[in-house]
C-alpha cells in the first residue's frame, strides 16, 4: 500500500515538474541557456505583457521577464528583459516597443554601433515604435490642413458669390426701372423729332423759295462771265496783231542795209577787221613774253637794237637746227 502511494507521488511530482518545464517553455524559457538580465524605462508600454518576445531582426532572443511600476518617477513602466548572454549589447542599443497587425507586442532590440559594451543589469534606450494609427494619423495630418484650407477658401468664395449676388440683385432692380426710363425717353425724343421735320420742312420750303428767285441772277451772271471772257479774248488778240506788227517793221528795216545792223548782219568787214586786230595782239603778246626787255628797259630799245636782237636769235636758231 505504500509502494502505491509514493510511487503515485513520484508520478504526480513528476507530472507538475514536467508540466512546469513545459509552460515555461511554451513560454520561451529555455532552461539550458544562461541569460543576462537588463532594464528598459518606458512611459506607456501600451499593454506589454511578460513572456513577450525579444527579437533582434525577427529572431527570438529573449523575453520580457518583470513589469513593474516606479510611482516615484512620475509612474513610468519597469520592464525587465531576459536575454541570451550570447547577445553583446552596447551603449547605443535600443529596445523598441513594437506592434504587429492584430495587436501582439514584441520588444525589438536595434544593436546598433558598439562603442561602450553594456553589463547584465544595465539600462536599454527605450524606444516607441510608430503604429499604424500614428502612421495614419501623420498621414492624415496634411490632408486634413489641405482640407481646413479648401474650406476655408470655399467659405470666402461663398461669402465673395453672396455679395456679388446682392450687388447683382440691386444692378436687376436699377435693370427694372431701365425700361420705363427708355420709353419716356423715346417718348419725349419722338416729339422732338416732330419739331425738329417740322422746323426741317419750313427751312427747305424757305429755302427751295430763295433758289427759285436766285435763278434769274444766276442767269445774268453767266451772261457777264461770258461777256467777260469775249471782251479779255479781243484784246488778247488785238495787242497780238499789234506787236506782229512792229516785229515785221523791225525786220523789213535790218533787211534794208541802210543802217548799222543791217549792215553787221550782211557785210563780213567788221569781222575781218575783228579778227586781223586779235591777230597783232597774240604777236604782241607773243613777242612780250619773248622779250621783255624790249618794253621793260629803263628808256626802251629802238627799232635797230629790235632789229639786230631778232637778227642774232635767228642766226642762233638756225646755227641750232644745222648742229642737229
Amino acid at each position: 500500500m505504500k509502494n502505491k502511494e509514493l510511487k503515485v507521488g513520484l508520478f504526480v511530482t513528476a507530472a507538475l515538474v514536467l508540466l512546469y518545464f513545459g509552460f515555461n517553455f511554451l513560454k520561451g524559457i529555455d532552461f539550458f541557456s544562461t541569460t543576462n538580465k537588463y532594464y528598459v524605462v518606458y512611459d506607456n508600454i501600451d499593454q506589454l505583457a511578460v513572456s513577450n518576445p525579444v527579437l533582434i531582426n525577427g529572431f527570438a532572443v529573449g523575453r520580457v521577464s518583470r513589469i513593474s511600476i516606479m510611482q516615484s518617477k512620475q509612474n513610468k513602466v519597469l520592464v525587465e528583459l531576459m536575454i541570451d548572454s550570447d547577445i553583446q549589447v552596447g551603449d547605443s542599443t535600443k529596445a523598441i516597443l513594437n506592434s504587429d497587425f492584430l495587436g501582439g507586442k514584441s520588444i525589438l532590440l536595434a544593436i546598433g554601433k558598439i562603442t561602450t559594451p553594456l553589463n547584465p543589469k544595465d539600462t536599454l534606450i527605450a524606444e516607441v515604435a510608430k503604429g499604424m494609427l500614428d502612421v495614419l494619423s501623420e498621414s492624415a495630418t496634411p490632408v486634413a490642413d489641405n482640407l481646413q484650407t479648401t474650406l476655408r477658401k470655399f467659405n470666402i468664395i461663398l461669402d465673395n458669390l453672396t455679395k456679388n449676388s446682392q450687388q447683382l440683385d440691386a444692378i436687376f432692380e436699377k435693370l427694372q426701372a431701365t425700361p420705363g426710363l427708355i420709353n419716356k425717353t423715346l417718348v419725349t425724343t419722338n416729339g422732338k423729332i416732330e419739331d425738329l421735320s417740322v422746323s426741317f420742312k419750313s427751312v427747305a420750303d424757305n429755302l427751295n423759295g430763295t433758289l427759285t428767285e436766285l435763278k434769274p441772277t444766276l442767269a445774268n451772271f453767266k451772261t457777264v462771265s461770258d461777256s467777260l471772257k469775249t471782251l479779255q479774248l479781243n484784246e488778247t488778240i488785238s495787242a497780238a496783231k499789234l506787236t506782229l506788227t512792229k516785229l515785221n517793221a523791225t525786220l523789213d528795216k535790218f533787211g534794208k542795209g541802210d543802217n548799222t545792223m543791217s549792215k553787221l548782219l550782211t557785210e563780213d568787214s567788221l569781222y575781218v577787221n575783228l579778227n586781223t586786230l586779235l591777230m597783232s595782239l597774240d604777236t604782241l603778246a607773243n613777242h612780250f613774253d619773248d622779250n621783255p626787255k624790249h618794253f621793260m628797259a629803263p628808256l626802251g630799245k629802238s627799232k635797230k637794237k629790235v632789229d639786230r636782237d631778232r637778227k642774232k636769235e635767228e642766226e642762233e636758231r638756225k646755227a641750232a637746227q644745222e648742229k642737229k
